[in-house]
């Protein structure tokens, strides 16, 4: 319940919209009951057992005085307009009652259309919102697949079950409700034994529903596996079909599948079972009740007329249907509380990288920034151990090493992608979290081995983040970059869209794209993990030249494989095993004879 209580705190806000649907419910099922009490005095007047009542009593919420009046005011037509006539009046009577009835039924489901969607939107914007404050470990350690099988399915699940069920949840006990109490004035000794009968139908229905959740929790997660391994496919079909793995992703795609459609079946035929089971329970209550009501006719006991117990059956007919759907909206509850339970997993889980409470701005970077005895560990794993370095204003710093070194992580530290397990970060002589993250990120320009892209327009990718940019400072990013040229073979040059992930470019195009990214952004500070990996010699070449000026003045910390792109920079440090073995100049390195001199070795002789 707790969950469910969660999305209906989603309500809270449009409680308004709530009160006209509940109001527009009540008067549509009170209308209706008047329609259906008509056939009490109808009856009687065709059969001829509706006695005349020629004396009004003063009116009290009671049912004798009720009945009593209601009785004079059809007597008083009978006797004015004769039996006929009268019942020409009570059937447009019935007919206007279902009018007002059907109308504000209409109105209840009009506020309930716009409820519904609103809350669903206000589910995915938290859920979206959640999922990009979330630190990147959190991404790191979640299969992607599931995460959007998360935003996608289970969402809609939500809509199709829980939100849809309030239509139910606001309209069917005030249904059930008013008719027990007119149940109660036409008889009372008949209706106890309907408010006995009703709770054991509940007990039984809800004890089948029990295991609901689980069976649907379990294809909800195995979907989500599902559409990891879709996503896995179509991402890395080049290999699937490169090493002929076709077979083997059939296998296992089609193993899966079939798993979820055996609990997917379990679920749905326990689901199913909610409507004959209520249907035959409401049968075996009104065998009951006709049981019951007819010896109280029978019998003269209880004060119930033949009309005014065809009356009850009708309207205690009319409970069972409110009745079923109120069953079926608990099983669609207890299904889409599955999907609650996973989306409750993300919005629970815990944001480590975040403001502490009064984080300072900053909007300059005047001094340097410091790693002091800086230590990282991913779960049990230690990457880096004891860094000591210092990169002041200005000056350009590369990293160099062998592939898993801890080249990447020690620069994705600066911007707080993630925190450090020991140690602290300095920026202007302040440990890096006591600033914004906002702030800290704005001054950072950051170009990855792999260029992240969208699915836009290449305007819009280099403008990635800024808001009324001028296509002139574009145009000159782009043509630092050196992909001006390539864009403007486009029909429609900057607003030309590159497809998913820019995949109609080729790999350099799209580093080149990255790279006009982070110009553009014109930051003082500028990180450049393998920028140049992804392009061909010449490209290279010019790019570079462009990085170089680009880089004068600017404190830049650079990642590189190829040492000839960093033989300029003002400080080399060669790590391995997580650790700055060397640091110098190109020049100093090379005299030292150390990991770096093999480096170098081993790429001259490849070169």
């Amino acid at each position: 319940m707790d969950k469910y209580r969660k999305i209906l705190n989603y309500i809270l806000p449009y409680k308004t919209r709530v009160l006209l649907n509940v109001f527009f419910n009540f008067l549509s099922v009170v209308f209706n009951v008047f329609s259906v009490t008509m056939i009490i005095p109808v009856l009687g007047i065709l059969f001829e057992t509706q006695p005349i009542v020629v004396e009004r009593i003063p009116f009290e919420f009671t049912t004798e005085a009720i009945q009593n009046n209601f009785y004079y005011f059809i007597s008083t037509l009978m006797i004015r307009f004769g039996n006929i006539n009268t019942l020409i009046f009570l059937g447009l009577f019935a007919i206007t009652t279902s009018f007002f009835k059907n109308g504000f039924k209409y109105l209840a489901m009009f506020h309930l259309a716009w409820l519904r969607n609103v809350v669903v939107k206000d589910i995915r914007n938290d859920l979206y919102q959640k999922s990009i404050n979330l630190p990147l470990s959190y991404h790191s350690s979640e299969k992607k697949g599931d995460l959007i099988s998360r935003m996608t399915s289970d969402v809609q699940q939500i809509e199709h079950s829980i939100i849809s069920s309030l239509e139910m949840i606001f309209r069917e006990p005030i249904t059930i409700l008013v008719y027990l109490i007119t149940l109660l004035l036409i008889s009372p000794q008949l209706t106890l034994v309907v408010f006995i009968l009703l709770p054991l139908s509940g007990f039984l229905i809800g004890r089948i529903g029990k295991t609901l959740r689980s069976t649907a929790l379990k294809g909800q997660n195995k979907l989500g596996v599902i559409l990891s391994v879709l996503e896995e496919t179509l991402s890395g079909m080049r290999v699937i079909k490169a090493f002929n793995a076709e077979s083997k992703m059939k296998e296992r795609f089609f193993s899966l599948n079939s798993f979820y459609t055996r609990i997917m079946t379990k679920m749905y035929r326990k689901q199913y079972l909610a409507s004959p089971v209520s249907e035959f329970m409401g049968t075996a209550v009104v065998v009951i009740i006709i049981w019951y009501g007819g010896s109280l006719v029978l019998s003269a006991e209880g004060n119930l007329s033949p009309q005014g117990f065809i009356a009850y059956l009708l309207i205690f007919a009319q409970i069972i249907n409110p009745a079923k759907s109120f069953s079926t909206a608990y099983y669609n509850v207890l299904k889409g509380m599955a999907s609650a339970d996973r989306i409750d997993d993300i919005m629970k889980a815990e944001v480590t990288i975040d403001d502490k409470p009064g984080a300072a701005q900053i909007k300059a970077f005047n001094k340097a920034i410091e790693f002091r005895n800086v230590s990282f560990r991913y779960d049990k794993e230690i990457v880096l151990h004891n860094i000591d370095l210092v990169i002041p204003k200005g000056k350009t710093v590369a990293l160099v090493g062998q592939s898993g070194a801890g080249k990447s992580t020690l620069v994705d530290l600066m911007p707080r992608f993630w925190d450090v397990t020991d140690g602290e970060i300095l920026l202007d002589g302040m440990n890096i979290k006591d600033f914004k993250i906002h702030d800290i990120r704005a001054l950072m320009g950051n170009v990855s081995q792999e260029a992240i892209l969208f699915n836009d327009t290449f305007f819009n990718n280099i403008a990635f983040g800024n808001f009324n940019i001028p296509e002139k400072d574009v145009i000159r990013a782009a043509k630092i970059a050196n992909a001006h040229e390539f864009i403007e073979k486009y029909p429609l040059g900057y607003y030309t869209n590159i497809g998913d992930r820019g995949n109609k470019l080729s790999g350099g195009q799209r580093q080149r794209l990255s790279i006009a990214r982070a110009i553009l952004m014109n930051p003082p500070i500028l990180i450049l993990d393998e920028a140049t990996s992804a392009l061909d010699t010449e490209s290279e070449k010019l790019v570079q030249e462009a990085l170089s000026n680009v880089m004068k003045n600017r404190t830049s910390v650079v990642i590189a494989h190829r040492l000839s792109t960093v033989i300029n920079a003002d400080l080399i440090c060669v790590m391995h095993d997580g650790k700055i073995v060397e640091r110098g100049t190109h020049e100093q390195l090379l005299a030292n004879g150390g990991y770096y001199k093999k480096l170098h070795s081993l790429q001259m002789f490849a070169e």
